[in-house]
């Protein structure tokens, strides 16, 4: 039974999953007010406590003060409501890479009640069309060096009615920046229901159509007060660092929500690259980071160079297998454990993960406080110990798809089945085997195969393809697509720089295929359907 809600715009609630059809949520452990705000938590409430002169987030050459943050904020959401009459329940979608800026607009549309879509600078109008239309969004606010894609979009959409440049520099000469300078630093937030939806995580299918998870204002203060207070014991003089995008629910967390709970600090960058994030530890002296392990990599021969990275006591890894090679030499240079673990945008976040006195190489972990997990076969029975099977999960978050069939093959008897194939063994301890369906997980990045064909067989030299998953040291997987060409094309280096760079220009750049193969025919079965998984076999005995 879901409690009070504060939205006037009912779409999200009307749209979700049947009662039925959603998982078993194990939330006796939080106890939060029928009526709560997240927005107001992570910013009013920490002045309240005595955060305001603490220093918030670090970006784009300026730091914020709690106080600082929560009066922006309030001036922004003063202005969301004045100048554009965003009502509690609609949806806003937010368009930036990782800065302040798109932090502040988060909040302040947050604490305006609305429904945030999150979303990163590398798609393209045709995905943020997708996005949009499936979420009936009606504003966008817009980092003003990024519009030009949006821009694209309102010329045909039908639902979006404001797209609102806001300045993610240090400045503030955009529209939303300009106007809010003119309005009070008091707002009275919007006092959501604890069960009221906060934000739609959009996800990719291995159809390549979006599916938008549904995340409530409890389900995003309980990753903080689960997973961030257990596992990192997140404290105030914490510094955070880390790589994936705010657009993800692994970056919203871990570089907003995480350090935000707990009067913490975190310093995002546009371009995280490893360099840079080896740079902005040494400056700041950061302690907890988020990345794949392929910058862990990195890291680890920056410090055989001499780099001092000593401050970091906290490395998270997730997205994608970490090495025991990694996990073993970054414990034997630093003494400090590599903190892998497993999440999922339908379930917020982490909920298995190694911990500071309980970890392994090669494992995941187990799972953290609130979790449940075991492996089961394709009838749902419990498999035994050592048997690889598929992983099903049950805690205080789960999966609520918005208005999606495939709700019902991701939870099955109340279970949350991510489709990830693990093993468990006696001690309780799990271990990842493969991913279950064709999705390609590359540096991180979930690309859906049949998305990137779809972006090919739209170029006319391109007759028909099957992208596959290619096993790469640095990246996990790569984008290998298998390409049979129209008769008046000929197979060349040339052709094959010219398809990667027209699949950059038709959706995100990095789902581009890396590896290109030209070949005289697919293998099919006899309906026509292309035998994909021959291709990953003849990858597996090359």
């Amino acid at each position: 039974m879901l409690g009070p809600s504060a939205h006037i715009d009912t779409f999200a609630r009307d749209n979700l999953p049947e009662e039925s059809m959603q998982p078993d949520f194990l939330i006796d452990q939080y106890d939060y007010p029928n009526f709560i705000n997240v927005a107001e938590e992570l910013t009013d409430a920490m002045v309240e406590k005595g955060f305001g002169d603490h220093i918030a987030l670090i970006g784009n050459g300026r730091r914020r003060t709690y106080k600082e943050l929560t009066d922006w904020t309030n001036r922004l959401a003063n202005t969301l409501v004045d100048n554009y009459d965003i009502k509690p329940g609609n949806r806003i979608l937010i368009r930036s890479a990782n800065n302040p800026a798109m932090v502040a607009c988060w909040l302040a549309a947050t604490k305006v009640g609305a429904v945030v879509v999150n979303s990163m600078p590398m798609l393209r109008s045709v995905e943020l069309d997708k996005i949009i239309n499936k979420a009936k969004i009606t504003h966008a606010l817009c980092d003003s060096r990024l519009l030009h894609e949006l821009e694209n979009v309102m010329e045909t959409n039908n639902y979006i009615k404001y797209l609102i440049p806001f300045d993610g520099s240090a400045n503030h000469s955009s529209e939303l920046d300009e106007a809010a300078l003119e309005k009070a630093v008091k707002f009275d937030t919007i006092k959501t229901g604890r069960d009221d939806v906060a934000l739609l995580g959009f996800t990719s299918g291995t159809t390549g159509e979006p599916k938008a998870t549904m995340h409530f204002h409890r389900d995003l203060l309980i990753i903080a007060d689960g997973y961030a207070k257990e596992v990192l014991k997140v404290n105030d003089s914490d510094i955070f660092v880390g790589s994936p995008p705010l657009a993800f629910t692994f970056g919203l967390g871990g570089l907003a929500i995480f350090p935000l709970r707990f009067g913490a600090t975190a310093t995002l960058l546009e371009d995280a690259s490893p360099p840079n994030m080896i740079e902005i530890i040494q400056k700041y002296q950061a302690t907890v980071c988020f990345t794949a392990p392929t910058a862990y990599n990195i890291m680890l021969h920056a410090m055989d160079d001499g780099v001092d990275l000593s401050s970091l006591r906290a490395a998270v890894s997730a997205g994608e297998t970490l090495p025991a090679p990694i996990y073993k030499k970054w414990l034997k240079k630093t003494g400090k454990p590599m903190l892998d673990g497993i999440g999922a945008t339908e379930l917020l976040h982490i909920f298995i993960s190694n911990f500071f006195d309980d970890h392994k190489e090669s494992c995941t972990g187990k799972p953290v406080s609130g979790y449940l997990a075991k492996i089961v076969d394709n009838n749902m029975q419990e498999v035994d110990y050592g048997t690889v099977g598929r992983l099903a999960v049950k805690g205080p978050t789960g999966c609520r798809y918005l208005s999606d069939e495939r709700q019902s093959e991701y939870v099955i008897d109340g279970w949350n089945l991510t489709g990830d194939s693990f093993y468990q063994d006696q001690d309780g301890y799990f271990y990842f085997a493969a991913r279950n369906d064709d999705m390609i997980i590359s540096s991180g990045y979930n690309i859906a195969g049949p998305e990137v064909e779809e972006a090919l067989i739209s170029h006319p030299a391109v007759f028909e393809c099957a992208v596959v998953g290619f096993p790469d040291i640095d990246r996990g997987s790569i984008v290998q697509a298998h390409i049979v060409l129209n008769k008046t094309f000929n197979a060349s280096e040339k052709l094959i720089k010219i398809l990667q760079d027209y699949v950059k220009s038709i959706i995100a750049p990095y789902k581009y295929p890396r590896s290109v193969i030209f070949v005289k025919s697919l293998p099919k079965t006899k309906t026509g359907k292309i035998q994909r998984f021959l291709l990953k076999k003849n990858i597996k005995k090359d």
